[in-house]
């Protein structure tokens, strides 16, 4: 896609001059005093939290832990400490207009520069074959650089820094910002332009995720800072549009996120970045905004909304997850959808938000200088989605809305959850999926299904006998149909031979209630449990639960088992706290099993 537009229409032909920062520097007084004042109040509080708080050490030890131990917190806690005090610091020296910061900011430049490598310790290995482990290489090699998210991200703070605080930095000591153009160019631009061999530039794996918009995004904001050669940078931008398309190929034509919509941020948002550098640096001739794939892309997260902040949180997705509100209100912007602006200004947050996790300076300056603008009602019309590609289905009838999956298991940041569902009632998530936890060495390995989070005996899909569904892009959905009130399919493929599974057919239609029709032919005679996650507890009657807003109704036959489940994972604890609850119905063994569960709304009731 975008490299046949450059093949008709050469970069080096459009950029004659490099781009001009889009944020102020520290001297224009007049657009750092003109920050909303909500805005000034949220960053100086941040910066009152971290003043004296001096930058942590970065030691081999804390790196090493995460091929000793799994532990990334050892290493990413100091490493994005650093990152976020010396954003904190530069904000201090533009709305200050000067002061004692620069010492701070010069300090945190100068640690940065001193790091051995810019990625952190679970990064530290290019996944491509024949590769060494963490274990084999427990530490980064500095004739050997490799460039990660946040490598890429950290060139983008420090270029960043050197535009903002410029002018203070050579009147303090100009060696700092020569350092800062000698440290990018060696960790980041030359081996962008001179490297094959790293796997999310498309060039050896083609299957590819988050980080190839998201690197190739903070590359090309370094790259427009430092460089000076409008026919170098053209030649970075080229480049990098070629690895954006081998992520564009990979990417459902309906736009659909299988890493979840929490990872919008990351992708869709990393593209957004992309493409309006693209047509800033050409002078507004490289627009892309027409293509029906980018807009899909970039209104994705308007189709996995939910009410009170919650979204369709299949695979690794929070339930409530934190969006760039500023940059979807930009694509709506972009894209001439009104519906799709209105939900990013919902969004917008606070500025603190965009460097509360991993330092994202570029996120905050555009939150900070794009104003929200007169705040648009969100469509109220019932939800009715389709992306075939995806497989995911949401439709709102009678105060309920189903959310429903398809796919297969090796999908990016997959859980097991073939046919799984979400039902939410009366805006509130009552049959739920548990979403993320905390990221360890274990999310990542060979481990991963381990966990409970991603296994699918805890969503809300069957065991056949004691048998799970089963990881990898072989085992999916088959007569995979969009019903008007919800989706058809067949799970069979989902489990390994070992289930013995002839056919697992599913239906879930939406009415006035949610019903569920399971069929299920086994090559033998097998048990079969039905599994419903759920966020409240279930109060238990012959042949019915009824858990907050819902009611479950059962065939008495089945065996009923509740389990409480303390939610100790701080992550998902944000989106579920206390604890949350497995129901199982369990159905004594025979070759065939039919069964119908309905689930209805409790407050239609009262």
């Amino acid at each position: 896609m975008l490299g046949e537009y450059l093949d008709a229409h050469p970069l080096k032909d459009m950029i004659r001059r490099m781009p001009v920062c889009p944020f102020p520097p520290m001297e224009d007084r007049a657009a750092w005093q003109a920050i909303d004042p909500a805005d000034r109040a949220d960053l100086l509080e941040q910066i009152e939290e971290l003043k004296g708080v001096p930058y942590p050490m970065c030691t081999a030890s804390q790196f090493m832990a995460f091929a000793k131990t799994g532990s990334r917190a050892a290493y990413e806690e100091p490493y994005f400490l650093r990152r976020r005090k010396l954003v904190v610091s530069v904000l201090q020296l533009c709305l200050e207009g000067g002061g004692k910061a620069i010492d701070d900011v010069i300090d945190g430049i100068w640690c940065i520069c001193e790091e051995s490598s810019w990625v952190i310790s679970a990064h530290n290995v290019n996944s491509i074959p024949g590769a060494s482990s963490a274990q084999e290489k427990p530490l980064p090699d500095v004739c050997d650089p490799y460039i990660d998210l946040f490598a890429a991200q950290t060139g983008m703070i420090l270029a960043l820094t050197d535009a903002l605080a410029g002018r203070a930095l050579d009147g303090a000591a100009p060696v700092v910002r020569r350092r800062i153009r000698l440290e990018i160019e060696r960790r980041i631009l030359t081996p962008f332009m001179t490297r094959f061999d790293y796997w999310w530039m498309g060039f050896i794996r083609k299957d590819l995720c988050n980080w190839t918009p998201w690197i190739v995004s903070n590359v090309f904001i370094a790259a427009s800072l430092m460089l000076r050669d409008p026919l170098r940078f053209a030649e970075l931008l080229d480049r990098g549009c070629r690895m954006l398309d081998r992520w564009l190929a990979v990417m459902p034509q309906d736009g659909g996120c299988d890493e979840g919509t929490a990872y919008y941020n990351m992708a869709g948002g990393a593209l957004l970045d992309c493409l309006e550098l693209l047509e800033r640096a050409t002078q507004g001739r490289m627009a892309l905004w027409g293509e029906e794939k980018i807009r899909n892309i970039l209104s994705f997260p308007l189709r996995t909304q939910l009410p009170g902040g919650w979204f369709v949180n299949f695979a690794d997705c929070d339930a409530r997850p934190y969006l760039s509100g500023e940059r979807i209100q930009t694509a709506g912007e972009r894209l001439g959808d009104a519906a799709l602006a209105a939900l990013g200004q919902a969004h917008r947050g606070m500025p603190r938000q965009e460097i509360g996790d991993v330092p994202h300076f570029s996120r905050l300056l555009m939150r900070l200088f794009h104003p929200a603008g007169q705040t648009g009602a969100l469509a109220e019309a019932p939800r009715d989605v389709w992306l075939p590609d995806l497989q995911l289905r949401v439709v709102e009838k009678g105060g309920l809305i189903l959310c429903a999956k398809g796919g297969h298991n090796g999908e990016s940041h997959n859980h097991n959850d073939v046919g799984s569902f979400m039902l939410v009632a009366d805006g509130e998530p009552e049959v739920i999926d548990l979403g993320n936890m905390t990221y360890t060495a274990q999310t990542f390995s060979p481990e991963r299904y381990t966990l409970m989070n991603t296994r699918s005996a805890y969503h809300n899909v069957p065991l056949i006998g004691d048998c799970e569904q089963r990881p990898g892009e072989a085992f999916r959905a088959a007569a995979v149909r969009r019903l008007d009130d919800g989706l058809a399919l067949d799970m069979a493929g989902a489990y390994g031979e070992e289930a013995q599974v002839l056919r697992c057919e599913r239906q879930l239609e939406l009415t006035d209630a949610l019903t569920l029709r399971e069929h299920i032919t086994l090559c033998t005679a097998r048990p079969v449990t039905w599994v419903f996650m759920l966020r409240r507890a279930p109060q238990m009657t012959p042949g019915c639960a009824t858990a907050g807003g819902i009611r479950i109704r059962f065939d008495e036959r089945l065996k009923a088992e509740t389990e409480e489940i303390p939610v100790r994972d701080a992550r998902m604890a944000k989106n579920f706290p206390g604890s949350v609850w497995r129901l199982t119905l369990d159905a004594a063994p025979a070759a065939s099993h039919d069964q119908t569960f309905v689930i209805e709304r409790t407050k239609s009731h009262e």
